[in-house]
């Protein structure tokens, strides 16, 4: 009669090692020189083909910097164009002290007296502060249609870089026009002109602007005349060529 099988003779599935399973502590490891069943690699830092450290700092500061340098640098025809509106709104701004000279030459003068304790306009019935306000307005008008046309004939590829710079250099010249004919025409200081003048003299009072929305008058007629010549006479883009209709066969 055959004895029964103790607990010490039975082999448990657990206690060989399993296929991808490293053996146990108390069993031996076999040959240490076959590699894992699983085919895991010895060494996964360097088996993976990456970098031991792929997120060292370098590599993403060396990636965002050209990035940067891509999207932030403007190509040359965008800087050739940012440099032409400049240098437009730079000539526009100067030319407005000839408009301020003009503006001094031309507008009305408003005549005043003085009987000694107040000043009153000569003619109260005048219109000449207003004609001064009129002459500044179609003056601006005038130079701004000068400053479109020859900005367009001088570029006649501009884009709407040269447009903004006609806008604000026409605001800067009516600016600059303004001021002049105030600082050159007759003293705002109209109390001390009338001592000076003398009881029953007439003299001219001073050069004012009454309507400010005068100094828009170059920027709209820059802006308007431009996009009229643009669109008569600008350039156009080549039509696509018509491909012909496949013709049936004759039969």
């Amino acid at each position: 009669m055959t004895a029964p099988l103790t607990p010490h003779d039975q082999h448990s599935p657990h206690d060989e090692p399993g296929e991808g399973r490293p053996p146990s502590h108390g069993q031996p490891s076999g040959d240490s020189g076959a590699p894992y069943p699983s085919g895991y690699p010895e060494h996964p830092g360097h088996a993976s083909g990456h970098p031991e450290h792929p997120g060292h700092p370098g590599h993403a500061e060396l990636s965002e910097h050209s990035e940067h340098s891509e999207h932030s640098e403007p190509g040359p025809e965008l800087r050739a164009e940012l440099v032409r509106a400049s240098l437009v709104a730079i000539a526009v701004a100067v030319s407005g002290v000839l408009l301020g000279l003009l503006w001094l030459w031309l507008a009305p003068k408003v005549p005043l007296v003085s009987d000694g304790s107040a000043v009153y306009l000569k003619n109260s019935e005048g219109e000449d502060a207003v004609g001064a306000d009129g002459v500044f307005t179609l003056l601006g008008l005038a130079f701004g249609a000068v400053s479109a046309i020859i900005v367009f004939l001088l570029f006649r590829h501009g884009g709407i870089a040269l447009v903004v710079g006609l806008a604000i250099g026409g605001v800067l010249a009516s600016v600059i026009a303004w001021r002049l004919g105030v600082w050159l025409g007759p003293t705002s200081d109209v109390v001390a002109h009338a001592k000076a003048a003398g009881k029953g003299v007439t003299f001219d009072g001073p050069l004012k602007l009454g309507a400010k929305g005068a100094l828009l008058a170059w920027s709209v007629a820059a802006m308007v005349i431009h996009l009229v010549l643009t669109g008569l006479f600008g350039p156009r883009d080549p039509e696509p060529a018509l491909t012909p209709a496949p013709q049936p066969e004759a039969r």
